[in-house]
């Protein structure tokens, strides 16, 4: 369970795109030495990136973070256990929207941000140009899971605190303070852009089926390579080997 709960949290945070994709897609490596055995093995790249409600994988996060642009660093308070998932329930706790409940439709940990549907709106003009007055769209302001909300109990729809538990058979869960009650994370946080669920999946005609990645292909052996060869062709070896001697 706790293996299984490892390989799902590279996936939570970055809308099940892997974790080695995204750190791909936003590299700026400024100089790295040639890949030759004479030399050491020294890059040079952005550490630091600025990050907003424009995920990392995103054209509009390159256009913030363009070689050569450097923004002043936002300290954070650090979430130990990231506890907020899509399809969560909250409480607002500041600012005009006080005590309305809404869902989590987005997340961003590296600023302590989500975004939840229909609160903490506004409204922005985009597409304005000389001769456009451009469009009002409605917005919504990313809210600080630190001090900015909390969830909601399932079990009488109050605003509660919470802490990670284990259950008897492994697995670690969100308990309500006050009931005692599991707050469950939501079938929303595992959907993806490909299916809705897993069992809904449909197999397209360049996907690899499931009964040939589940197939066990390899069985260990304490046998070498050759022997492996030699017992394939049906070849014995009859020969015996010369003594060998080492001090």
């Amino acid at each position: 369970m706790r293996i299984t709960q490892y390989l799902a949290s590279k996936l939570k945070n970055f809308s099940n795109l892997p974790k080695e994709y995204i750190e791909r897609s936003k590299k700026q490596v400024y100089w790295q030495t040639p890949r030759e055995k004479n030399y050491l093995p020294r890059t040079v790249e952005r550490k630091r990136f600025r990050y907003t409600t424009n995920r990392s994988w995103t054209g509009q996060f390159r256009q913030q973070n363009m070689p050569g642009t450097m923004r002043r660093k936002v300290f954070l308070e650090p979430v130990e256990d990231w506890s907020f998932f899509r399809g969560d329930r909250i409480e607002v706790l500041v600012g005009k929207d006080k005590g309305k409940q809404g869902i989590v439709t987005q997340v961003i940990p590296e600023r302590n941000w989500v975004i939840v549907e229909g609160i903490n709106w506004h409204y922005r003009r985009v597409g304005a140009e000389k001769e456009f007055p451009g469009i009002i769209i409605k917005s919504e302001s990313p809210l600080n899971v630190t001090k900015d909300i909390r969830l909601v109990d399932p079990s009488d729809l109050q605003g509660t605190e919470f802490e990670w538990r284990f259950t008897e058979e492994g697995e670690k869960v969100r308990v309500s303070l006050r009931s005692g009650r599991i707050i469950p994370i939501p079938e929303t946080n595992n959907q993806t852009h490909d299916y809705k669920t897993p069992k809904a999946y449909i197999e397209r005609e360049k996907d690899t089926p499931a009964a040939v990645v589940s197939e066990i292909t390899f069985q260990p052996k304490l046998s070498t390579f050759e022997m492996d060869i030699m017992e394939e062709m049906g070849i014995k070896e009859e020969r015996t080997p010369a003594k060998s001697y080492w001090y």
